[in-house]
């Protein structure tokens, strides 16, 4: 469950109140759709913002709705004693693993978040290390991805993107792998270098657009399992009118929740304020880029 494809559904609000039926149904539809794992509450899944409470039962819902595809659940939480509860909470529905960002108002130390995977890998679960510098604004160095991979339980990294060059992505991952142990796996984010970083050693896709259509990511790893890298950066150039959109309003989150209101997967006006969705014109152009692209069709 640690390498593959990982899929990051959103997770829905309606008037301000988790919609447990439009998750579920999220979720189901990427149980039945091959992903390799299911990663609920994530970034994506917008878990910074909501309540313990909405947590749990976003995981119970996740739970029931993934079947025997592996659930992992992200618990990062500002406070220790709160990722605690939530990886415990994760633990009683069923989830295979965690993920953990090193979530903080005031700025953290290395030794504060070594100090915070000692304390979840005390739990038991699996833990995936959470490297979002975009949300989380800490940043690893490899002396501490090498610290921390030491730790029990801990048996993957969620990197950033990679450079967009070959060999300069391969750099950087034999630098990450240089300092984790080998049974650590190494799983790529940032959708518009997720070719790119399979290509260069990644073992996994830690995948946003997984999430709300995961038909195309599918389709760049199925020619990564069967060693056909041209066709991967294929698809993922033919995707570029998508990361193009994802850069232009400061990240993937908008997006997707624009594309799963525009499929009636989520009513409007999805995210938790005050993030608020994408405006007419923007969700005019998502509409183009989706329709010409043929994302709703390749992504059920």
């Amino acid at each position: 469950m640690f390498s593959g494809l990982s899929a990051f559904p959103l997770t829905p609000l309606h008037d301000d109140a988790l919609d447990e039926r439009a998750y579920a149904a999220m979720v189901g539809r990427l149980a039945s759709s091959g992903v390799d794992s299911i990663t609920a509450l994530g970034s994506t899944g917008a878990y910074a913002y909501l309540s313990l409470d909405e947590r749990r039962r976003a995981a119970r819902v996740a739970a029931e709705q993934a079947g025997d595809v592996p659930l992992i659940v992200g618990v990062g939480a500002l406070r220790t004693s709160s990722v605690l509860r939530l990886a415990e909470d994760a633990a009683d529905v069923g989830a295979a693993a965690v993920l953990v960002a090193p979530m903080s108002y005031l700025p953290l130390t290395d030794d504060d978040v070594l100090g915070l995977y000692a304390d979840v890998a005390s739990i038991g679960l699996p833990v995936i290390v959470y490297d979002n510098p975009g949300t989380t604004h800490f940043t690893f160095t490899d002396e501490l991805y090498g610290r921390v991979t030491q730790l029990p339980s801990i048996v993957s990294i969620k990197i950033p993107g990679v450079p967009p060059d070959l060999a300069s992505a391969e750099r950087r991952i034999r630098d990450v792998r240089a300092v984790a142990p080998p049974h650590v796996t190494v799983g790529i984010s940032g959708d518009s270098s997720a070719a790119t970083g399979l290509i260069a050693g990644c073992d996994g896709w830690y995948s946003v657009i997984a999430g709300t259509i995961p038909g195309p990511a599918l389709t760049i790893m199925r020619a990564m399992h069967r060693g056909d890298a041209d066709a991967a950066l294929a698809e993922s150039a033919r995707l570029q009118p998508l990361w193009n959109l994802f850069a232009r309003h400061g990240g993937s989150l908008r997006v997707v929740a624009a594309i799963a209101e525009l499929a009636g997967w989520a009513q409007q006006s999805c995210l938790p304020k005050p993030i608020r969705g994408l405006d007419a014109a923007a969700r005019a152009e998502v509409a183009e880029v989706v329709e010409r692209l043929d994302l709703l069709q390749s992504g059920e």
